[in-house]
C-alpha cells in the first residue's frame, strides 16, 4: 500500500502523521509526506521520501513571528484565534488543494493521511466531479466538534454540570460565532467558491472530523470530554508512539537524574516559544530557590541565551531533550498545553502543570484539570507564585499522578497500529473492490 501523508508546516502537525508513516514503513508500506521545505530532514530521516507543498503552503511556521508578523499585537482571544486560522490553515488551503491533486496524479497513492487542519484536503473531499483515494484525518489536537452543553470551543470551558452553567456558555457561544465562527465560515467558503466548490455543511471547527473517511483521534476517551454520539467513522485509537531516540550524545548533566531529586521539565514547544518570559522564565523564578528540585528547560531549538535573566542553580537548560529517554524520570511536566507534548507526559504517567491560552492551549489545559492529570492555570502569563504552588501541589497530591498513570494504563492497553491500520487497510480494500 502506498500513502501520502499531507502535514501543516508545524512540527506538532507533522509529527504524529510521522509516527504512522514509520508504522506503514515497518510493515512494507510506502510512505510519502508532503509538508514544508525545512521540515525535510525530519521527514527523511523517518525513512518517507519528502514532497514539498507549492508556493504558498510551504511555510517556516518557527518563524511565526517574522511570517505572520501582525500576530504579535493581538491578545489571546477570538480576534487572535480567528487571525490565526485563517492566517495558517485556511489561506494556504488552494496551494495545499493543488499539491495533492500532484502527488495523486503522479505518484497515485492508495489513501491520503492528513492532519486535521490541512483544508486542502477538505477541497478535495468536497469535489464530486473528480476521482480521490480514501482521504484519512489525523487528530492533533482536542476533538474539535460541537458539543452537547452548548460550549464554544477553543475557550477552555469544562463540561457543564448544570443548567445555568448551559444557558451561560449558550450566551457565550452566541458571542463566539459572531466573533469567529461565522466570519471564518465565510472566509473558508470563500476559498472553496474560488475552486468552484460547495460551502462547508457546517461550522469550521466542526466540519474537522466531517471533512474525511475516517478520523483517528489520537487519545483514549478518558482525556477527551463526551461528545455524544459520533459517527462511526470517527475512531479513537490511543496514544502515538513518541518519536524514535536520537542518536545523540547525552547532556552532560544527565547523571543527576538519579532519583536524588525531585525533577521538574518546563517547555512551551517548537511553535510558541518565542517569548520565554510567558511560561519558561517565571518558572525558574517560581523553583530557583528549591534545592530539593532539579528544573530542566529545553528551549525547543530556541538558543539558550533567550532565556533571560538569571539563570537558577538548580535549573538545567538544553535546546532539544529526548523526550522518550527524559519522560519516566520526571515528577511533573509544565507546559503551555502543546496536545503532542501532553500526550507523550501522560503515555509515561507524568502529570502536569498546564499554563497557555493561544491556539487549541486552552482547551488542552481545561482537559488536564478536567481529568484529573494535574492543573491548569488559565494564564498566558502564569505569575511565579502561580507556578510555585500548581507544582508543589501536584508534587504532594499523589492523586494527580495516580490518574496520570491510570491513563497511562489506558493508553497502553490499546494497540495503536492495530488499530489504525485497520480502519485504513479498510478504506483501501472498499475502494479496490468499488
Amino acid at each position: 500500500m502506498k500513502i501520502l501523508f499531507a502535514a501543516t508546516p508545524s512540527a506538532g502537525h507533522l509529527n504524529p502523521l510521522l509516527a504512522i508513516a514509520r508504522m506503514a514503513l515497518a510493515r512494507g508500506d510506502e510512505a510519502l509526506v508532503a509538508t514544508a521545505t525545512y521540515l525535510r530532514t525530519s521527514v527523511e530521516a523517518s525513512g518517507a521520501r519528502f514532497r514539498p507543498l507549492a508556493p504558498g503552503a510551504d511555510i517556516d511556521l518557527t518563524r511565526v513571528e517574522e511570517v505572520l508578523p501582525e500576530r504579535a499585537s493581538l491578545p489571546p482571544s477570538p480576534e487572535q484565534l480567528r487571525y490565526n486560522f485563517e492566517r495558517i490553515f485556511l489561506d494556504p488551503m488552494l496551494p495545499q488543494a493543488e499539491t495533492l491533486r500532484r502527488i495523486i496524479a503522479t505518484d497515485r497513492p492508495d489513501l491520503v493521511v492528513v492532519d486535521d487542519l490541512f483544508f486542502g484536503a477538505t477541497a478535495l473531499f468536497l469535489d464530486r466531479e473528480r476521482p480521490r483515494p480514501p482521504i484519512v484525518a489525523c487528530s492533533i489536537t482536542i476533538m474539535v466538534a460541537n458539543r452537547p452543553d452548548g460550549a464554544p470551543t477553543m475557550i477552555g470551558l469544562p463540561p457543564a454540570l448544570d443548567e445555568a452553567t448551559r444557558a451561560s456558555y449558550a450566551a457565550m457561544a452566541v458571542q463566539a460565532e459572531t466573533v469567529f465562527g461565522a466570519p471564518v465560515r465565510a472566509y473558508a467558503d470563500a476559498k472553496l467558491a474560488e475552486l468552484g466548490l460547495p460551502p462547508l455543511p457546517c461550522g469550521v471547527l466542526h466540519s474537522r472530523h466531517l471533512m474525511a473517511d475516517a478520523f483517528l483521534q489520537t487519545t483514549v476517551p478518558a482525556f477527551e470530554y463526551d461528545f455524544g454520539h459520533m459517527p462511526a467513522h470517527v475512531q479513537f485509537v490511543g496514544a502515538l508512539p513518541p518519536p524514535p531516540s536520537r542518536d545523540v550524545a547525552l547532556p552532560d548533566w544527565w547523571d543527576q537524574l538519579d532519583g536524588s531529586r525531585k525533577v521538574v521539565l518546563v517547555t512551551q514547544g517548537t511553535v510558541a516559544n518565542a517569548d520565554f518570559g510567558e511560561l519558561v522564565e517565571p518558572t525558574l523564578a517560581a523553583l530557583g530557590d528549591r534545592e530539593d528540585l532539579l528544573v530542566l528547560v529545553t528551549t525547543g531549538r530556541r538558543p539558550i541565551g533567550n532565556v533571560r535573566g538569571p539563570i537558577p542553580g538548580n535549573a538545567r537548560l538544553a535546546e532539544f531533550l529526548d523526550f522518550t529517554a527524559l519522560l519516566p524520570k520526571i515528577d511533573v511536566l509544565v507546559t503551555n498545553g502543546g496536545y503532542g507534548t501532553v500526550q507523550l507526559a501522560l503515555q509515561a504517567g507524568v502529570p502536569i502543570v498546564s499554563a497557555g491560552r493561544t491556539e487549541d492551549k486552552a482547551e488542552v489545559g481545561a482537559r488536564v484539570a478536567w481529568s484529573g492529570v494535574g492543573l491548569e492555570i488559565p494564564s498566558q502569563r502564569a505569575e511565579p507564585r502561580e507556578l510555585r504552588e500548581a507544582v508543589d501541589r501536584v508534587l504532594t497530591d499523589p492523586s494527580y499522578r495516580d490518574r496520570a498513570r491510570a491513563i497511562a494504563a489506558d493508553m497502553a492497553a490499546i494497540d495503536t497500529p492495530a488499530a489504525i491500520f485497520g480502519v485504513l487497510d479498510r478504506l483501501v480494500l472498499k475502494a479496490r473492490t468499488a
